[in-house]
């Protein structure tokens, strides 16, 4: 089974067309599958337009959330609502196509635990199209990430990552940062925890009114890559052999956590 994560906020105006190209692709396929969206607080249409194409989906949910917590936050909420032995999150403005599902797919076949789309490795038939600022501030960025807490990963931020499902279930449960550094904490877990990462080209074209800050939020993924080297040495992670993830939820049951909403991390 596979379950597709899409988190949203604000996407009233792209994640319709997006999420029925998911659909008509998953309905082709035949195969069981779920797809969640996560609406975290939008204040336009996002969620009543979800909510409509439910009725003619039957395999797709909608969670929403009171108010806007972060895309960290969001994904991790839907993959532990997750069912699927195979768990995707995708972007809602639908920069990777879905078609591009096939790529992961080959590589968790192979063995790997997770398969990450890849913007960096160049390939004869895929296409990146972007912005040459986006473009050079990744690179300073992953070459960071690089230096502080990943080695061997060119694009951590990527926003279509596939999961074998109990990866997925020990990752997410140990999480702690809400916002978009959220992406390089779980590969770096993933990492120190011995599984599997493949980096596979995709197929990807920036889509405009994203709700990314270039410069602003690459310097809050910066304290964020910090933070996460903090905590790591501070012990703050433990899997739990019991259960597959942590001892403790790192998020309080009041939804905040050691990353939430008060970092000002309320755009994505």
């Amino acid at each position: 089974m596979l379950s597709t994560i899409i988190p949203a906020f604000n996407e009233e105006s792209r994640l319709p067309r997006y999420l029925s190209s998911i659909i008509a692709y998953l309905e082709r396929r035949g195969d069981p599958c779920e797809i969640i969206v996560v609406n975290d607080g939008s204040q336009d249409g996002t969620g009543a337009a979800v909510q409509a194409l439910t009725t003619t989906c039957s395999f797709l949910r909608l969670i929403s959330l009171g108010r806007n917590m972060g895309k960290g936050f969001a994904i991790r909420t839907g993959m532990l609502a997750a069912k699927g032995d195979l768990r995707l999150f995708c972007d809602a403005d639908g920069a990777t196509p879905i078609g591009e599902l096939h790529r992961l797919e080959r590589a968790i076949s192979n063995g790997a635990d997770i398969a990450i789309g890849s913007r960096a490795i160049q390939q004869h038939d895929c296409r990146v199209e972007g912005t040459l600022h986006r473009k050079y501030l990744g690179i300073l960025y992953n070459r960071l990430v690089s230096l502080l807490a990943l080695r061997g990963l060119r694009d951590t931020q990527c926003g279509f990552k596939l999961f074998r499902g109990a990866a997925a279930d020990t990752l997410f449960a140990a999480q702690t940062l809400a916002g978009f550094g959220f992406d390089v904490e779980i590969l770096f877990l993933a990492q120190k925890w011995g599984y599997t990462i493949r980096e596979v080209p995709v197929n990807w074209q920036d889509q405009p009114g994203g709700k990314l800050r270039l410069l602003r939020d690459s310097i809050r993924m910066l304290f964020d890559l910090v933070k996460l080297r903090r905590s790591w040495h501070a012990g703050a992670y433990r899997m739990s052999t019991e259960t597959g993830g942590v001892a403790a939820d790192p998020y309080r049951a009041d939804g905040t956590g050691p990353s939430g909403p008060g970092d000002g991390q309320t755009a994505r």
